[in-house]
Protein backbone atom coordinates (compact mmCIF):
# COMPACT_ATOMS: atom_id res chain seq x y z
CA UNK A 1 0.00 0.00 0.00
CA UNK A 2 1.08 3.63 -0.40
CA UNK A 3 1.10 6.10 2.37
CA UNK A 4 -2.07 7.26 1.59
CA UNK A 5 -3.60 3.62 1.67
CA UNK A 6 -3.98 3.75 -2.21
CA UNK A 7 -2.57 0.83 -4.72
CA UNK A 8 -0.11 1.71 -7.25
CA UNK A 9 -2.72 1.37 -9.66
CA UNK A 10 -6.12 2.27 -9.02
CA UNK A 11 -7.33 -1.36 -7.60
CA UNK A 12 -5.03 -2.77 -8.35
CA UNK A 13 -2.28 -4.89 -5.84
CA UNK A 14 0.88 -2.85 -5.56
CA UNK A 15 4.47 -4.62 -5.87
CA UNK A 16 5.01 -4.14 -2.54
CA UNK A 17 1.86 -6.10 -1.22
CA UNK A 18 2.43 -8.94 -3.86
CA UNK A 19 6.60 -9.00 -2.37
CA UNK A 20 5.23 -8.81 1.39
CA UNK A 21 2.35 -11.91 0.50
CA UNK A 22 5.17 -14.04 -1.08
CA UNK A 23 7.61 -13.41 2.10
CA UNK A 24 4.91 -14.25 4.40
CA UNK A 25 4.68 -17.59 2.45
CA UNK A 26 8.10 -17.72 2.91
CA UNK A 27 8.30 -17.82 6.19
CA UNK A 28 5.39 -19.87 6.58
CA UNK A 29 3.25 -17.29 8.33
CA UNK A 30 -0.35 -18.45 8.34
CA UNK A 31 -1.83 -16.11 10.72
CA UNK A 32 0.27 -12.97 8.93
CA UNK A 33 -0.49 -14.26 5.40
CA UNK A 34 -4.73 -14.07 7.21
CA UNK A 35 -3.79 -10.50 8.36
CA UNK A 36 -2.67 -9.78 4.65
CA UNK A 37 -5.70 -11.11 2.48
CA UNK A 38 -8.46 -10.75 4.88
CA UNK A 39 -9.26 -7.04 3.75
CA UNK A 40 -8.32 -7.52 -0.16
CA UNK A 41 -11.85 -8.45 -2.46
CA UNK A 42 -12.17 -11.94 -3.43
CA UNK A 43 -11.14 -10.62 -7.20
CA UNK A 44 -8.08 -9.01 -6.19
CA UNK A 45 -6.68 -12.57 -4.45
CA UNK A 46 -8.13 -14.03 -7.40
CA UNK A 47 -5.52 -11.43 -9.20
CA UNK A 48 -3.10 -12.17 -7.14
CA UNK A 49 -3.09 -16.08 -7.81
CA UNK A 50 -2.78 -15.39 -11.50
CA UNK A 51 -0.17 -13.44 -11.07
CA UNK A 52 2.00 -15.92 -9.59
CA UNK A 53 3.56 -18.78 -11.40
CA UNK A 54 2.70 -22.64 -10.59
CA UNK A 55 4.89 -23.18 -7.98
CA UNK A 56 3.93 -19.98 -5.39
CA UNK A 57 0.04 -20.00 -6.36
CA UNK A 58 0.27 -23.23 -4.96
CA UNK A 59 2.14 -22.52 -1.59
CA UNK A 60 -0.29 -19.53 -1.31
CA UNK A 61 -3.52 -21.60 -1.01
CA UNK A 62 -2.19 -24.68 1.08
CA UNK A 63 -0.77 -21.82 3.09
CA UNK A 64 -4.45 -20.08 3.54
CA UNK A 65 -6.17 -23.02 4.14
CA UNK A 66 -9.47 -23.00 5.86
CA UNK A 67 -9.95 -19.26 5.53
CA UNK A 68 -10.51 -19.86 1.77
CA UNK A 69 -13.04 -18.07 0.49
CA UNK A 70 -15.41 -19.83 -2.58
CA UNK A 71 -16.16 -16.15 -4.28
CA UNK A 72 -12.30 -16.32 -5.41
CA UNK A 73 -12.99 -19.89 -6.85
CA UNK A 74 -15.94 -17.86 -8.89
CA UNK A 75 -13.40 -14.25 -9.67
CA UNK A 76 -10.35 -16.63 -11.08
CA UNK A 77 -9.19 -17.46 -14.87
CA UNK A 78 -11.17 -20.70 -15.67
CA UNK A 79 -7.79 -22.00 -16.78
CA UNK A 80 -6.68 -22.06 -13.41
CA UNK A 81 -9.53 -22.84 -11.23
CA UNK A 82 -8.82 -26.81 -12.30
CA UNK A 83 -5.26 -26.25 -10.94
CA UNK A 84 -6.54 -24.44 -7.64
CA UNK A 85 -9.69 -26.66 -6.63
CA UNK A 86 -6.44 -29.87 -7.18
CA UNK A 87 -4.65 -28.08 -4.61
CA UNK A 88 -7.31 -27.71 -1.51
CA UNK A 89 -7.90 -29.71 0.80
CA UNK A 90 -11.62 -31.61 0.69
CA UNK A 91 -12.71 -30.11 3.58
CA UNK A 92 -11.59 -26.55 2.63
CA UNK A 93 -12.97 -26.67 -0.72
CA UNK A 94 -16.30 -28.36 0.78
CA UNK A 95 -16.69 -25.15 2.95
CA UNK A 96 -16.11 -23.00 0.34
CA UNK A 97 -18.80 -24.11 -2.42
CA UNK A 98 -21.10 -24.17 0.17
CA UNK A 99 -21.27 -20.43 0.99
CA UNK A 100 -22.06 -19.69 -3.00
CA UNK A 101 -24.64 -18.70 -4.71
CA UNK A 102 -26.02 -21.81 -7.10
CA UNK A 103 -25.21 -19.43 -10.43
CA UNK A 104 -22.03 -18.96 -9.04
CA UNK A 105 -21.14 -22.60 -8.62
CA UNK A 106 -22.51 -23.43 -11.87
CA UNK A 107 -20.76 -20.78 -13.13
CA UNK A 108 -17.68 -23.02 -11.29
CA UNK A 109 -18.36 -26.37 -11.80
CA UNK A 110 -19.40 -26.15 -16.12
CA UNK A 111 -16.29 -25.88 -17.37
CA UNK A 112 -14.39 -28.43 -14.90
CA UNK A 113 -14.03 -32.31 -16.35
CA UNK A 114 -15.99 -34.50 -14.97
CA UNK A 115 -14.13 -35.58 -11.60
CA UNK A 116 -13.98 -32.49 -10.54
CA UNK A 117 -17.42 -31.38 -10.95
CA UNK A 118 -17.76 -34.69 -8.89
CA UNK A 119 -15.90 -33.30 -6.29
CA UNK A 120 -17.66 -29.80 -6.26
CA UNK A 121 -21.53 -31.09 -6.46
CA UNK A 122 -20.89 -34.03 -3.45
CA UNK A 123 -19.58 -30.07 -1.52
CA UNK A 124 -22.99 -29.23 -2.25
CA UNK A 125 -26.36 -30.04 0.38
CA UNK A 126 -29.02 -32.18 -1.29
CA UNK A 127 -31.05 -29.16 -2.37
CA UNK A 128 -28.21 -27.25 -3.69
CA UNK A 129 -26.93 -30.28 -5.32
CA UNK A 130 -30.00 -30.41 -7.28
CA UNK A 131 -30.52 -27.17 -8.21
CA UNK A 132 -26.99 -27.15 -9.55
CA UNK A 133 -27.76 -29.97 -11.83
CA UNK A 134 -30.82 -28.86 -13.17
CA UNK A 135 -28.96 -25.58 -13.80
CA UNK A 136 -26.58 -27.42 -16.04
CA UNK A 137 -29.30 -29.33 -17.62
CA UNK A 138 -29.60 -26.13 -19.56
CA UNK A 139 -28.37 -25.31 -22.88
CA UNK A 140 -24.65 -23.91 -22.53
CA UNK A 141 -25.07 -20.04 -22.69
CA UNK A 142 -28.07 -20.09 -21.69
CA UNK A 143 -30.18 -18.09 -19.48
CA UNK A 144 -30.68 -21.51 -17.07
CA UNK A 145 -26.95 -21.51 -16.64
CA UNK A 146 -26.87 -17.81 -16.02
CA UNK A 147 -29.54 -17.81 -13.26
CA UNK A 148 -29.57 -18.37 -9.45
CA UNK A 149 -32.44 -20.65 -8.17
CA UNK A 150 -32.50 -17.93 -4.60
CA UNK A 151 -35.39 -15.93 -5.20
CA UNK A 152 -37.89 -13.32 -3.21
CA UNK A 153 -41.44 -13.75 -4.70
CA UNK A 154 -44.51 -12.82 -3.15
CA UNK A 155 -48.06 -13.26 -3.82
CA UNK A 156 -49.75 -10.32 -5.57
CA UNK A 157 -52.22 -9.93 -3.48
CA UNK A 158 -49.70 -8.87 -0.30
CA UNK A 159 -49.46 -5.85 1.16
CA UNK A 160 -46.18 -4.00 1.99
CA UNK A 161 -46.84 -5.22 5.56
CA UNK A 162 -47.34 -8.95 4.58
CA UNK A 163 -44.24 -8.24 2.68
CA UNK A 164 -42.09 -7.10 5.34
CA UNK A 165 -42.73 -9.68 7.66
CA UNK A 166 -42.39 -12.14 5.65
CA UNK A 167 -38.71 -11.06 4.81
CA UNK A 168 -38.02 -10.76 8.92
CA UNK A 169 -39.07 -14.33 9.24
CA UNK A 170 -37.35 -16.01 6.78
CA UNK A 171 -33.76 -17.21 6.89
CA UNK A 172 -32.48 -18.94 3.80
CA UNK A 173 -32.85 -15.15 1.81
CA UNK A 174 -30.55 -14.61 -0.82
CA UNK A 175 -27.18 -12.75 0.17
CA UNK A 176 -28.27 -9.85 -2.29
CA UNK A 177 -31.08 -9.48 -4.23
CA UNK A 178 -32.77 -6.02 -5.35
CA UNK A 179 -36.54 -7.06 -6.17
CA UNK A 180 -39.27 -8.91 -4.54
CA UNK A 181 -41.31 -10.18 -7.44
CA UNK A 182 -45.08 -10.64 -7.29
CA UNK A 183 -46.64 -14.18 -8.77
CA UNK A 184 -50.22 -15.53 -9.45
CA UNK A 185 -50.86 -18.71 -8.37
CA UNK A 186 -49.51 -20.75 -11.04
CA UNK A 187 -46.27 -18.55 -10.45
CA UNK A 188 -46.22 -16.60 -13.46
CA UNK A 189 -44.16 -13.54 -12.73
CA UNK A 190 -46.54 -10.58 -12.59
CA UNK A 191 -44.27 -7.69 -11.60
CA UNK A 192 -40.63 -6.34 -9.60
CA UNK A 193 -40.95 -4.31 -6.73
CA UNK A 194 -37.69 -2.82 -5.63
CA UNK A 195 -36.93 -2.94 -1.70
CA UNK A 196 -36.31 0.75 -2.01
CA UNK A 197 -40.22 1.28 -2.72
CA UNK A 198 -41.40 -1.38 -0.05
CA UNK A 199 -39.49 0.02 3.22
CA UNK A 200 -40.34 3.12 1.58
CA UNK A 201 -44.36 2.68 1.77
CA UNK A 202 -47.05 2.45 4.24
CA UNK A 203 -48.15 -1.16 5.62
CA UNK A 204 -51.59 -0.85 3.97
CA UNK A 205 -50.03 -0.42 0.54
CA UNK A 206 -50.60 -3.46 -1.81
CA UNK A 207 -47.78 -4.22 -3.74
CA UNK A 208 -49.51 -4.25 -6.89
CA UNK A 209 -49.21 -0.06 -6.42
CA UNK A 210 -45.49 -0.47 -6.31
CA UNK A 211 -44.51 -2.64 -9.18
CA UNK A 212 -41.96 -0.66 -11.83
CA UNK A 213 -42.96 -0.12 -14.91
CA UNK A 214 -40.19 -1.73 -16.80
CA UNK A 215 -40.68 -5.57 -16.21
CA UNK A 216 -38.87 -7.73 -18.37
CA UNK A 217 -39.18 -11.54 -18.37
CA UNK A 218 -36.03 -13.97 -19.66
CA UNK A 219 -37.26 -17.37 -21.00
CA UNK A 220 -34.55 -19.80 -19.21
CA UNK A 221 -33.54 -21.35 -22.82
CA UNK A 222 -32.64 -17.55 -23.89
CA UNK A 223 -29.10 -16.76 -25.13
CA UNK A 224 -26.99 -15.46 -22.37
CA UNK A 225 -25.88 -12.53 -25.09
CA UNK A 226 -29.66 -11.66 -25.68
CA UNK A 227 -29.67 -11.58 -21.87
CA UNK A 228 -27.03 -9.48 -21.04
CA UNK A 229 -28.31 -6.86 -24.40
CA UNK A 230 -31.66 -6.72 -22.40
CA UNK A 231 -30.05 -5.65 -19.04
CA UNK A 232 -28.04 -3.06 -20.81
CA UNK A 233 -31.11 -1.74 -23.17
CA UNK A 234 -33.72 -1.56 -20.56
CA UNK A 235 -31.29 -0.55 -17.57
CA UNK A 236 -32.34 -4.08 -15.56
CA UNK A 237 -31.36 -4.62 -12.26
CA UNK A 238 -32.62 -8.52 -12.11
CA UNK A 239 -35.32 -9.84 -13.95
CA UNK A 240 -37.27 -12.99 -13.03
CA UNK A 241 -36.17 -16.10 -15.44
CA UNK A 242 -39.45 -18.35 -16.22
CA UNK A 243 -39.32 -22.11 -17.77
CA UNK A 244 -41.47 -23.52 -20.85
CA UNK A 245 -44.63 -22.85 -18.86
CA UNK A 246 -44.00 -19.20 -17.78
CA UNK A 247 -43.26 -20.33 -14.43
CA UNK A 248 -41.07 -18.29 -11.76
CA UNK A 249 -37.32 -20.63 -11.79
CA UNK A 250 -34.59 -18.05 -11.48
CA UNK A 251 -33.56 -15.11 -11.32
CA UNK A 252 -30.50 -13.12 -13.12
CA UNK A 253 -29.34 -10.12 -11.38
CA UNK A 254 -27.34 -7.13 -12.96
CA UNK A 255 -23.92 -8.21 -12.15
CA UNK A 256 -24.02 -11.60 -13.68
CA UNK A 257 -25.36 -9.54 -17.05
CA UNK A 258 -22.55 -7.21 -16.60
CA UNK A 259 -20.43 -9.67 -16.95
CA UNK A 260 -21.63 -11.66 -19.91
CA UNK A 261 -21.58 -8.49 -21.40
CA UNK A 262 -17.83 -7.72 -20.24
CA UNK A 263 -17.13 -11.29 -21.96
CA UNK A 264 -18.79 -10.45 -25.11
CA UNK A 265 -16.33 -7.41 -25.00
CA UNK A 266 -13.14 -9.26 -24.53
CA UNK A 267 -14.22 -12.12 -27.45
CA UNK A 268 -14.75 -9.42 -29.87
CA UNK A 269 -11.16 -8.36 -29.17
CA UNK A 270 -9.41 -11.56 -29.08
CA UNK A 271 -11.58 -12.54 -32.47
CA UNK A 272 -10.59 -8.80 -34.26
CA UNK A 273 -6.92 -9.91 -33.80
CA UNK A 274 -7.43 -13.67 -34.89
CA UNK A 275 -7.17 -14.97 -31.45
CA UNK A 276 -8.90 -17.74 -29.51
CA UNK A 277 -11.89 -16.84 -27.50
CA UNK A 278 -10.56 -18.68 -24.60
CA UNK A 279 -7.27 -17.29 -24.78
CA UNK A 280 -5.60 -16.07 -21.24
CA UNK A 281 -2.05 -15.37 -19.90
CA UNK A 282 -2.41 -18.42 -18.01
CA UNK A 283 -2.52 -20.64 -21.04
CA UNK A 284 0.60 -23.01 -22.20
CA UNK A 285 2.98 -21.91 -24.73
CA UNK A 286 1.24 -25.01 -27.24
CA UNK A 287 -1.89 -23.83 -26.41
CA UNK A 288 -1.28 -19.99 -27.08
CA UNK A 289 0.26 -21.11 -30.25
CA UNK A 290 -2.04 -23.32 -31.81
CA UNK A 291 -4.81 -20.76 -30.91
CA UNK A 292 -3.05 -18.30 -33.26
CA UNK A 293 -1.99 -20.29 -35.73
CA UNK A 294 -5.43 -20.75 -37.73
CA UNK A 295 -5.85 -16.86 -38.47
CA UNK A 296 -2.04 -16.75 -39.12
CA UNK A 297 -2.61 -19.00 -41.71
CA UNK A 298 -5.39 -17.22 -42.94
CA UNK A 299 -3.32 -14.04 -43.24
CA UNK A 300 -0.46 -15.77 -45.04
CA UNK A 301 -2.70 -17.20 -47.33
CA UNK A 302 -4.13 -13.32 -48.00
CA UNK A 303 -0.80 -11.96 -47.96
CA UNK A 304 0.75 -14.45 -50.49
CA UNK A 305 -2.46 -13.39 -52.93
CA UNK A 306 -1.28 -9.81 -52.70
CA UNK A 307 2.09 -10.51 -53.28
CA UNK A 308 0.82 -11.96 -56.63
CA UNK A 309 -0.57 -8.30 -57.64
CA UNK A 310 2.64 -7.11 -56.86
CA UNK A 311 4.34 -10.06 -59.00
CA UNK A 312 2.01 -8.84 -62.29
CA UNK A 313 3.93 -5.66 -62.36
CA UNK A 314 7.02 -6.38 -61.36
CA UNK A 315 8.64 -5.21 -64.54
CA UNK A 316 7.02 -1.88 -63.47
CA UNK A 317 9.03 -1.93 -60.02
CA UNK A 318 12.07 -2.94 -61.63
CA UNK A 319 11.92 0.68 -63.85
CA UNK A 320 11.10 2.72 -60.91
CA UNK A 321 12.64 2.11 -57.90
CA UNK A 322 10.25 4.93 -56.14
CA UNK A 323 7.36 2.51 -56.49
CA UNK A 324 9.14 -0.07 -53.98
CA UNK A 325 10.30 2.87 -51.76
CA UNK A 326 6.35 4.43 -51.71
CA UNK A 327 4.15 0.47 -51.71
CA UNK A 328 4.43 0.44 -48.33
CA UNK A 329 3.06 3.65 -47.31
CA UNK A 330 -0.37 3.01 -49.41
CA UNK A 331 -0.94 -0.62 -48.55
CA UNK A 332 -0.29 0.45 -44.62
CA UNK A 333 -2.19 3.36 -44.28
CA UNK A 334 -5.20 1.18 -46.54
CA UNK A 335 -4.73 -1.37 -44.05
CA UNK A 336 -5.41 1.07 -41.05
CA UNK A 337 -8.28 2.67 -42.43
CA UNK A 338 -9.75 -0.66 -43.01
CA UNK A 339 -8.94 -1.47 -39.89
CA UNK A 340 -10.45 1.43 -38.14
CA UNK A 341 -13.85 0.89 -40.26
CA UNK A 342 -13.82 -2.84 -39.42
CA UNK A 343 -13.78 -2.25 -35.56
CA UNK A 344 -16.48 0.27 -35.78
CA UNK A 345 -18.74 -1.94 -37.88
CA UNK A 346 -18.32 -4.98 -35.59
CA UNK A 347 -18.86 -3.23 -32.62
CA UNK A 348 -22.19 -1.72 -33.88
CA UNK A 349 -23.11 -5.19 -35.22
CA UNK A 350 -23.02 -6.52 -31.75
CA UNK A 351 -24.66 -4.08 -29.78
CA UNK A 352 -27.21 -3.98 -32.39
CA UNK A 353 -26.92 -0.14 -33.64
CA UNK A 354 -26.15 -1.71 -37.12
CA UNK A 355 -29.52 -2.93 -38.96
CA UNK A 356 -30.48 -3.41 -42.27
CA UNK A 357 -32.61 -0.15 -41.75
CA UNK A 358 -29.63 1.76 -41.36
CA UNK A 359 -26.88 0.03 -43.32
CA UNK A 360 -27.13 2.26 -46.49
CA UNK A 361 -26.74 5.58 -44.42
CA UNK A 362 -23.88 4.24 -42.47
CA UNK A 363 -22.60 2.91 -45.93
CA UNK A 364 -22.09 6.07 -47.26
CA UNK A 365 -21.11 7.98 -44.08
CA UNK A 366 -17.85 5.32 -43.62
CA UNK A 367 -17.37 6.08 -47.54
CA UNK A 368 -17.44 10.15 -46.95
CA UNK A 369 -15.31 9.32 -44.58
CA UNK A 370 -12.77 7.68 -46.27
CA UNK A 371 -12.73 10.16 -49.51
CA UNK A 372 -12.26 12.91 -46.70
CA UNK A 373 -9.09 11.10 -45.75
CA UNK A 374 -7.95 9.76 -48.50
CA UNK A 375 -7.74 13.16 -49.91
CA UNK A 376 -5.90 14.70 -47.15
CA UNK A 377 -3.48 12.25 -46.54
CA UNK A 378 -3.03 11.57 -50.58
CA UNK A 379 -2.36 15.41 -50.86
CA UNK A 380 0.34 14.65 -48.20
CA UNK A 381 2.03 11.98 -49.81
CA UNK A 382 1.69 13.48 -53.28
CA UNK A 383 3.95 16.63 -51.56
CA UNK A 384 6.12 14.45 -49.87
CA UNK A 385 6.63 12.29 -53.28
CA UNK A 386 7.61 15.50 -55.02
CA UNK A 387 10.13 16.61 -52.78
CA UNK A 388 11.75 13.22 -52.36
CA UNK A 389 12.02 12.33 -55.58
CA UNK A 390 11.00 15.62 -58.14
CA UNK A 391 8.96 13.46 -60.26
CA UNK A 392 5.45 15.57 -60.20
CA UNK A 393 3.31 12.71 -62.20
CA UNK A 394 4.32 10.11 -59.80
CA UNK A 395 2.87 12.65 -57.09
CA UNK A 396 -0.42 12.05 -58.78
CA UNK A 397 -0.30 8.72 -58.86
CA UNK A 398 0.19 8.16 -55.34
CA UNK A 399 -2.39 10.47 -54.71
CA UNK A 400 -5.28 8.91 -56.47
CA UNK A 401 -4.27 5.82 -54.86
CA UNK A 402 -4.08 6.86 -51.53
CA UNK A 403 -7.25 8.36 -52.39
CA UNK A 404 -8.37 5.03 -53.71
CA UNK A 405 -7.75 2.84 -51.07
CA UNK A 406 -9.45 4.47 -48.20
CA UNK A 407 -12.24 4.53 -50.28
CA UNK A 408 -12.03 0.49 -51.20
CA UNK A 409 -11.19 0.12 -46.97
CA UNK A 410 -14.48 2.19 -45.70
CA UNK A 411 -16.26 -0.11 -48.47
CA UNK A 412 -14.74 -3.36 -47.35
CA UNK A 413 -14.47 -2.57 -43.55
CA UNK A 414 -18.51 -2.07 -43.37
CA UNK A 415 -19.45 -4.52 -46.14
CA UNK A 416 -17.07 -7.50 -45.09
CA UNK A 417 -18.60 -7.51 -41.82
CA UNK A 418 -22.01 -6.95 -42.96
CA UNK A 419 -21.88 -10.04 -44.94
CA UNK A 420 -20.41 -12.48 -42.54
CA UNK A 421 -23.26 -11.50 -40.07
CA UNK A 422 -25.68 -11.97 -42.68
CA UNK A 423 -24.12 -15.59 -43.17
CA UNK A 424 -24.02 -16.24 -39.56
CA UNK A 425 -20.43 -16.03 -39.68
CA UNK A 426 -18.89 -14.05 -36.68
CA UNK A 427 -17.49 -11.09 -38.15
CA UNK A 428 -15.47 -10.06 -35.21
CA UNK A 429 -13.65 -13.31 -35.88
CA UNK A 430 -12.84 -13.36 -39.62
CA UNK A 431 -13.37 -9.97 -40.83
CA UNK A 432 -9.85 -9.30 -40.03
CA UNK A 433 -7.66 -11.16 -42.92
CA UNK A 434 -10.26 -10.25 -46.13
CA UNK A 435 -10.58 -6.54 -45.22
CA UNK A 436 -6.69 -6.22 -45.48
CA UNK A 437 -6.78 -8.58 -48.37
CA UNK A 438 -9.06 -6.22 -49.79
CA UNK A 439 -6.99 -3.08 -48.83
CA UNK A 440 -4.16 -4.55 -50.24
CA UNK A 441 -5.22 -5.77 -53.35
CA UNK A 442 -6.85 -2.64 -54.30
CA UNK A 443 -4.06 -0.40 -52.64
CA UNK A 444 -1.16 -2.44 -54.88
CA UNK A 445 -3.53 -2.51 -58.10
CA UNK A 446 -4.32 1.24 -58.03
CA UNK A 447 -0.93 2.66 -57.20
CA UNK A 448 1.26 0.55 -59.67
CA UNK A 449 -1.66 -0.02 -62.09
CA UNK A 450 -1.47 3.63 -62.61
CA UNK A 451 2.07 4.34 -62.39
CA UNK A 452 2.33 2.15 -64.98
CA UNK A 453 -0.15 3.99 -67.48
CA UNK A 454 1.13 7.00 -66.73
CA UNK A 455 4.77 7.13 -65.65
CA UNK A 456 6.02 4.55 -67.99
Amino acid sequence: MNPDGTTEGDYELSRRDVASILYTVDTGDQQQLWTLLDPLHPADIADLLEQLNAYDRRRVVQLYGREFDGDILSELDEGLREEIISVLQPEVLVEAVRDLETDDVVDLVEDLDEPQQEVILDALEDADRVAVEQALSYPDGSAGRLMQREVVAAPEHWTVGNAIDFLRKSRDLPEQFYHIILVDPRMHPKGNVTLGKLMSSRRDVPLTDLVEEVFEVIPVTQDEADVAYAFNQYHLISAPVVDENDRLVGVITIDDAMIVLDEEHEEDILRLAGVADEASLSDSIWDAAKGRAVWLGVNLMTAILASLVIDMFSGTIDQMVALAVLMPIVASMGGNAGTQTMTVTVRALATRDLTAQNAMRVMLREVSVGVLNGALFGAIMAGVAVLWFGVPMLALVIGLAMLGTHVAAALGGIVIPMALDRANIDPALASGPFVTTVTDVVGFLAFLGLAAKVLL
